[in-house]
C-alpha cells in the first residue's frame, strides 16, 4: 500500500529557475565531454589512417632545441590533450611510427611554448606556410622606371623619307657633315681679336651686323649668304686691321663675296653703292674686294652654323615653330661678339636645345639628337 504523503511528495513540482539550472549544468557537462572524446593525439590519428600520407608536422625555427626539450612539450601537448589518461596508461600505450621523417616527436615553434594560455579550441596548424608578403606598387614603380632609363631609345633614320631625292645625297650626306666637324675650328677666331683693331670696337661689329641683316632681308637672299658674310668680315678683321670710316664698305664687300658663292642671282656693285648712300664708290668696292681675298687666301667655303641647324632641326623633327625660333636664336648668336669663340655646330645644336624648352617647356633632347649633334644636354646646358 503506497503512503500517500510519499505520492505528494514525489509530485511537488520544482521552481522553472532549478530546472533551467539543472538543464544547463547538464548541456555544459556533455559539452565537455564531447570536447574530449572527440579530441585526439595526432599520432593515432596518423596510426589510423591506412594508406594516407602521414600529416607535416610542425618544425621548430630554432634548430638549437635539445631533445629534452622536445619531449617536455611533447608531454605537455599530449597531457592537455589527454587530461582523463592516467600516468601508467600512458606509460603502457605507445604511440606507433606516423611514418613522418621527423620522427615521433611534434615540434612546436618557441613562439607557442612561450604563450600558456591557448585553449584547446585553437587547431594545430599542420602544414608550413610562408607568409604571404604585399609588394609595395610604389617599388614596382620605381623598379619600372629604372628598367626604362636603362633601355636605350632607338635612333631614328632621319633620312629615310629622302631615300628617292637624288638631290639630298642620302649616301653621302654624313660624310659632308663628318668633314663640317673636321673643318669647322678653321671657321672660329680668337675671342680678343677686337684688341688689335685700334679704331673699332664689338659695340661697332654688333651694328654692322644689324644693319647688314636688314640689307640681307631687303634683298631677299638665301639664309647661307647671310651666315657666311658675318664668318668672312670676323676672318678679315681677325687678321687686318681697319678704319672706323672703312668698316661699313668691309660689310658690303663681305656680302657681296658671300651672294658670288652662295645665290643664283647676284645684287650688283652699283645696288650695294646705292645701299649704302653712296658712302663708297664703285672702285672702292673693287680694291676692297681684292683686298679681302688676299687676306682670307680666297678660302671661302669653311662650315658656318646654317648647314649644322638644317641637320640638327631635322634630328629634332621640328614644327614651323621650332624652326623660327631656333633660326631667331642663331641670328642673336651672329650680333654677340662673345659667341665667335664657339664652333658652328656648338652654336647650333644649343639654338635647336634652347627652343625645344622654350617651347614645350622642358628637354626634349633625345638619343637621335644626341646622336646627329654629337653633343650631350650636359654640354648644352
Amino acid at each position: 500500500m503506497v503512503n500517500p504523503e510519499e505520492n505528494n511528495r514525489n509530485l511537488v513540482v520544482k521552481p522553472i529557475t532549478e530546472i533551467l539550472q539543472d538543464d544547463d549544468k547538464r548541456s555544459r557537462k556533455f559539452g565537455v565531454e564531447m570536447k574530449r572524446q572527440n579530441r585526439r593525439a595526432l599520432g593515432v590519428i596518423n596510426h589510423n589512417l591506412v594508406g594516407a600520407k602521414a600529416y607535416p608536422c610542425v618544425v621548430n625555427k630554432r634548430r638549437g632545441l635539445s631533445q629534452r626539450k622536445q619531449e617536455s612539450c611533447d608531454k605537455k601537448k599530449l597531457d592537455s590533450l589527454h587530461p582523463s589518461i592516467s600516468r601508467s596508461q600512458e606509460e603502457t600505450k605507445k604511440l606507433k611510427p606516423s611514418g613522418n621523417e621527423f620522427g615521433d616527436c611534434i615540434f612546436i615553434d618557441e613562439e607557442e611554448e612561450k604563450n600558456e594560455e591557448v585553449t584547446l579550441d585553437q587547431p594545430m596548424p599542420m602544414s608550413l606556410e610562408e607568409p604571404y608578403i604585399e609588394s609595395d606598387p610604389m617599388e614596382e614603380e620605381v623598379e619600372m622606371e629604372d628598367i626604362e632609363e636603362e633601355q636605350e631609345e632607338p635612333v631614328l633614320d632621319i633620312d629615310e623619307y629622302d631615300a628617292n631625292n637624288s638631290l639630298a645625297a642620302v649616301e653621302y650626306v654624313q660624310d659632308l657633315y663628318d668633314f663640317y666637324r673636321k673643318t669647322e675650328r678653321f671657321s672660329c677666331v680668337p675671342l680678343d681679336y677686337m684688341a688689335q683693331q685700334f679704331d673699332i670696337s664689338d659695340k661697332m661689329r654688333a651694328i654692322l651686323i644689324d644693319w647688314l641683316i636688314e640689307v640681307h632681308d631687303k634683298f631677299e637672299l638665301m639664309n647661307e649668304t647671310l651666315f657666311l658674310t658675318v664668318n668672312l668680315i670676323d676672318r678679315f678683321l681677325s687678321k687686318q686691321a681697319v678704319a672706323r670710316k672703312k668698316l661699313q664698305l668691309v660689310g658690303l664687300v663681305a656680302l657681296l663675296l658671300a651672294c658670288k658663292y652662295e645665290e643664283v642671282s647676284v645684287p650688283i656693285v652699283e645696288d650695294l653703292v646705292v645701299i649704302s648712300d653712296k658712302a663708297y664708290t664703285r672702285t672702292d668696292v673693287l680694291e676692297m674686294e681684292k683686298i679681302m681675298l688676299s687676306t682670307l687666301q680666297f678660302n671661302m667655303s669653311l662650315p658656318t652654323q646654317y648647314p649644322f641647324l638644317k641637320r640638327f632641326l631635322k634630328a629634332a623633327q621640328s614644327d614651323k615653330k621650332l624652326e623660327i625660333l631656333a633660326s631667331f636664336l642663331i641670328e642673336l648668336a651672329l650680333v654677340d661678339y662673345e659667341m665667335v669663340r664657339y664652333p658652328p655646330s656648338l652654336l647650333a645644336a644649343t639654338a635647336v636645345y634652347t627652343a625645344q624648352c622654350t617651347i614645350h617647356g622642358f628637354s626634349e633632347w633625345n638619343s637621335t639628337c644626341e646622336f646627329h649633334c654629337h653633343y650631350s644636354e650636359n654640354q648644352l646646358l
